[in-house]
């Protein structure tokens, strides 16, 4: 799977923070922060935060075959 966050309509709610802390966290400077190809694993939290997402700056791709 392949996460993209639109940083243009991110507002850094943290919903994803909260949702997937493994994959989503803030910086020093409270920006956004994420691992773009976390392991299938983190699946189920990944779409969650994609879901509580306020702003649904989130996209998920799944992995091309």
């Amino acid at each position: 799977m392949k996460i993209v966050v639109d940083m243009n309509l991110c507002e850094s709610h943290g919903q994803c923070v909260f949702a997937a802390p493994g994959v989503f966290s803030f910086d020093d400077e409270d920006t956004l922060v994420y691992e773009a190809n976390p392991d299938d694993a983190a699946r189920e939290t990944v779409a969650r935060a994609a879901t509580v997402c306020p702003v649904r700056a989130i996209t998920i791709t799944p992995d091309a075959p």
